[in-house]
C-alpha cells in the first residue's frame, strides 16, 4: 500500500514469479481493473522478469500463462468477477483494488475458489483509497499487539523510489499534490479517513461513482469559479462540466480546472462548451464583477452565459448539492481525483483562511444548480396551461376558476422563470 512509483507492481510480479517457480502453487489468479490492464500491466511485467530457464507462455486466446512447470496463471477483469466462479486457485495477485468498481464482488467470489494447496494466500497491490473493503483489510493487520491478524502490510511513498523513477517525475508530482490530502494518498501512500463533517464521505463519492455517462444527455453546463488573483501561489479556477440524462440524474463528466489567467481561463472554459457540445456556461460573477463575463464574451461572444452572484455562503449553496449526491441522483464519471479531494475534505465549518478554496467544488456546485435545481419539479408550463378553453362566441380565454378547498387549503404558486420570458413556474401547495 503505497504511493504511485514506488513499485507496487515491480512487487506484485516478483511475488508472483516467486510462487509460480516454487512449484508449490499450480494456480495463481492475475486481477487488475480491467482486461487491458492485466495484460499490459501484470502480465508483461511478469514475462519481462523472468529468467530464461523459468520463462512462461503467455496464451492470449485462453488469457493465461504457463510455466515449464506446470504452474498456471489465469487472467481476470474485475468487471467480470463472475468469471471467477468455478476456478480453484492457490493464490491471486490483485493489482489497484481500491480503485475496482465491483471490489466486493470481486473479493467474495476469489475466497470461495481460493481453496487449493496447504497455504493459499493474496498479494494486493495498491494505491490506498478508504473504500469499505480496503478500511477492512487495513483493520485485519497483524501486530505485535495483535498476532491474530491474517494481513501484512508494507508501506511505502513514492520518493523512496526516485533512483529508479524518470527524472522530474516526482518534482512535477510534488508541485501539483504537495501538502494536498491527495498528495499524502498517492504520494506517501496513507489511507485517509474521512474528514469529520465533510459533506461527501469517500464512501458516498464511491457509492455514486459510475464509470461512464449515459448516451443519452439532455442537458450540460460548464461551471467556472474564477480565481481572485493570477500571482504565484493563488487559487485555482474551477472548470467542472456537469451533464443531466434522461434519467433525471446528473453526470459531473470533466474537469478542466488549473491555474490560469483571465483569459487563459476563458478559452479552456469555451474550448470544454463546444468541445462537449454543452449549452451554457455558469460563471461566478462575484471577483471582478462583470469581468468573468467580458472574458468568455472576448473569445466567443455567442456563447451562452449565466452570472451568478453568489449571495449565499458556499456552504449553503453546497449543501442542497449534496444531498442530491446522498439521493443517489448525482454521479462522478470515473476517477477526478482532485475534484474528489476537495469534496472529501469540503466540511459545514468550511473557512477559507484555514481551509483554502474549494474552486472545483464550487464549479461543480455552480453547474449542478442549474441543471438540478433551477427548475421546479414539475417542470415548465405556458400561462395557458391555467386558461380554460375558449368559450363559444368569446375572443378571449378567462382563468381556471380553482376550488377553493380540497380537504382544506389548496393554493398555486406561479413565478417568472427564464429564458422564455411566458414560461410559468409552477408550484403547488396542498394542505
Amino acid at each position: 500500500m503505497s504511493g504511485r512509483g514506488f513499485g507496487k507492481t515491480e512487487c506484485g510480479a516478483q511475488w508472483t514469479r516467486s510462487l509460480a517457480e516454487s512449484g508449490q502453487y499450480g494456480s495463481i489468479a492475475l486481477i487488475g481493473q480491467t482486461a487491458s490492464a492485466v495484460r499490459e500491466v501484470m502480465v508483461e511485467r511478469v514475462l519481462s522478469i523472468a529468467p530464461r530457464w523459468a520463462m512462461p507462455v503467455y496464451e492470449a486466446s485462453r488469457a493465461r500463462m504457463r510455466w515449464p512447470n506446470g504452474c498456471v496463471a489465469l487472467c481476470y477483469s474485475a468487471d467480470q468477477p463472475e468469471r471467477l466462479r468455478g476456478p480453484q486457485h492457490a493464490a491471486a495477485w490483485i493489482d489497484e483494488l481500491a480503485s475496482f468498481r465491483r471490489a466486493d464482488d470481486v473479493w467474495s467470489t476469489l475466497l470461495l475458489g481460493l481453496r487449493v494447496g496447504a497455504d493459499p494466500r493474496i498479494c494486493i497491490t495498491t494505491t490506498p483509497k478508504p473504500t469499505r473493503l480496503i478500511r477492512d483489510l487495513v483493520s485485519r493487520e497483524q501486530k505485535p499487539q495483535r498476532p491474530e491478524g491474517d494481513v501484512v502490510i508494507t508501506r511505502g511513498a513514492s520518493r523512496e523510489n526516485a533512483a529508479n523513477l524518470a527524472p522530474g517525475f516526482l518534482s512535477e508530482l510534488a508541485s501539483r499534490y504537495a501538502g494536498t490530502r491527495i498528495g499524502r494518498q498517492e504520494l506517501e501512500g496513507e489511507l485517509l479517513e474521512d474528514v469529520p463533517g465533510a459533506l461527501w464521505s469517500h464512501e458516498l463519492i464511491e457509492a455514486t461513482r459510475v464509470e461512464v455517462a449515459p448516451a443519452d444527455l439532455e442537458r450540460i453546463v460548464i461551471g467556472v469559479d474564477p480565481a481572485g488573483s493570477t500571482e504565484e501561489g493563488a487559487d485555482e479556477t474551477g472548470i467542472i462540466a456537469v451533464a443531466r440524462g434522461r434519467d433525471g440524474h446528473a453526470y459531473t463528466i470533466a474537469d478542466y480546472s488549473g491555474r490560469f489567467t483571465p483569459i487563459e481561463w476563458a478559452r479552456v472554459a469555451v474550448r470544454a462548451f463546444h468541445t462537449l457540445r454543452a449549452d451554457k456556461i455558469a460563471v461566478e460573477r462575484n471577483y471582478g464583477g462583470d469581468m468573468a463575463l467580458a472574458n468568455i464574451a472576448a473569445v466567443d461572444p455567442a456563447v451562452p452565459v449565466k452570472a451568478i452572484t453568489s449571495s449565499r455562503g458556499k456552504v449553503l449553496r453546497a449543501e442542497p448539492v449534496a444531498s442530491i449526491f446522498e439521493q443517489g441522483r448525482a454521479h462522478l464519471v470515473g476517477e477526478l481525483s482532485e475534484l474528489e479531494d476537495q469534496m472529501s475534505s469540503f466540511t459545514a465549518d468550511w473557512n477559507r483562511a484555514r481551509d483554502g478554496s474549494p474552486d472545483r467544488v464550487d464549479a461543480m456546485v455552480f453547474a449542478l444548480t442549474e441543471l438540478m435545481l433551477g427548475e421546479p419539479l414539475g417542470g415548465f408550463i405556458k400561462p395557458d396551461a391555467l386558461l380554460a378553453p375558449v368559450e363559444k362566441g368569446s375572443a378571449t380565454r378567462a382563468p381556471i376558476e380553482m376550488p377553493t378547498t380540497v380537504r382544506g387549503i389548496f393554493a398555486i404558486a406561479a413565478g417568472g422563470v427564464g429564458p422564455e420570458p411566458d414560461a410559468l413556474g409552477v408550484v403547488y401547495f396542498s394542505y
